[in-house]
């Protein structure tokens, strides 16, 4: 399976580096989409080692006939983004298309997977838990509950990162 695997700002993009490796460990291909502040996180260059693949990291960087966004979306057969952060989710809800990251899920018609991850207080915000519930509206959209327990800020609560065996299986019984 191929798996455009889009990560953004939350300091669960830490985890991403052994996500990619468990989903390469079992066969698939990886390609990674990078927001901008995800890289303070971890680095293209980690997860580009790890994958094999090219890691995008601009929206204007194409080099070659076909957009990015475009390429992207006929090439891998999920689209998966982990953390999904309360920004992206609301730019995914509100059809805003302002990076690559978002470019591509507008431009994706196979399985997409979120998998939002922030503090507790921020995903049980009436605008966060709106923007999930337009989104489960979609088809061929799933959002996988987050998890309970502590979180990067102190507080322990629902918002982390499901753990990553569980993504994986997830994924891996989309198809």
């Amino acid at each position: 399976m191929n798996i455009a695997l889009g990560i953004s700002a939350g300091i669960a993009a830490y985890k991403t580096a052994e996500l990619v490796r468990l989903f390469i460990k079992n066969g698939h291909q990886v390609t990674c989409i990078m927001t901008e502040n995800s890289q303070n996180f971890v680095t293209p260059l980690v997860l580009q080692t790890l994958s094999q693949h090219k890691v995008y990291t601009e929206q204007f960087e194409q080099k070659n006939w076909s957009p990015d966004h475009i390429s992207i979306a006929d090439w891998a057969d999920v689209f998966l983004v982990a953390p999904a952060t309360a920004n992206v989710l609301g730019k995914f809800a509100n059809g805003i298309a302002d990076d690559l990251l978002s470019t591509t899920f507008l431009a994706f018609d196979k399985p997409v997977v979120l998998c939002p991850a922030m503090n507790d207080r921020m995903f049980t915000h009436p605008v966060v838990q709106r923007n999930i519930k337009s989104l489960q509206q979609l088809p061929n959209v799933h959002v996988m509950n987050p998890d309970i327990g502590s979180l990067a800020c102190g507080s322990v609560g629902l918002g982390r990162l499901p753990e990553l065996p569980k993504i994986v299986e997830y994924v891996e019984n989309l198809k």
